[in-house]
């Protein structure tokens, strides 16, 4: 999960690339990742005894984190182009930008938190807290969308991430009235 973003930094900070597709690396990488970590509950739905569907609920959380990890050299490199005040302060009225910030801050608690120590301690708490990712998706997809040069991807991949969460509350519900009958 982390040479993708090893190549690219080395590439940006050797001047083989440039700000602009830095940035955009980073930030596709991120919110793909993270649609990949929603994604793994209607996929095992979809195919619950598949060996893929398996290998990537066990390894959710590390998906999940990485998502986190390309979200924050994207952050980096933005506020060193912009400066500090520019982007944390002037840029914030866009939103565009307000919405990057705040699935940030929503991601922080959950990276934070998905390691064994915190599931075990938080307990029930735990699946509470995650839930945020929801809205974290949300907030990246309206990020994504607001500031993106062309937002046909944007939408692709947020159409896609809601079909699969269609599907996962429609066997949600299928799967309720089953058990009341």
């Amino acid at each position: 999960l982390a040479m993708p973003l090893t190549v690219v930094t080395a590439q940006y900070i050797a001047g083989y690339i440039y700000y602009g597709e830095y940035l955009h690396v980073t930030g596709e990488l991120s919110a793909r990742l993270l649609m990949l970590t929603l994604a793994v509950t209607p996929l095992r739905l979809a195919w619950p005894k598949s060996g893929w569907t398996q290998w990537l609920l066990r390894n959710r959380r590390y998906i999940g984190v990485a998502s986190f990890v390309y979200a924050v050299p994207h952050l980096v490199a933005y506020l060193a182009k912009v400066g500090f005040m520019k982007g944390f302060g002037e840029d914030l009225l866009e939103p565009g930008m307000w919405t990057g910030w705040l699935a940030l801050l929503l991601f922080v608690p959950l990276a934070i938190t998905s390691n064994t120590i915190a599931v075990r301690r938080l307990w029930e708490n735990w699946r509470t807290l995650h839930k945020l990712v929801y809205v974290a998706a949300i907030f990246t997809f309206l990020h994504w969308l607001l500031v993106a040069y062309d937002p046909l991807p944007a939408l692709i991949h947020a159409g896609i991430l809601v079909l699969l969460m269609a599907y996962r509350l429609y066997k949600l519900v299928l799967s309720r009235r089953f058990t009341t009958i």
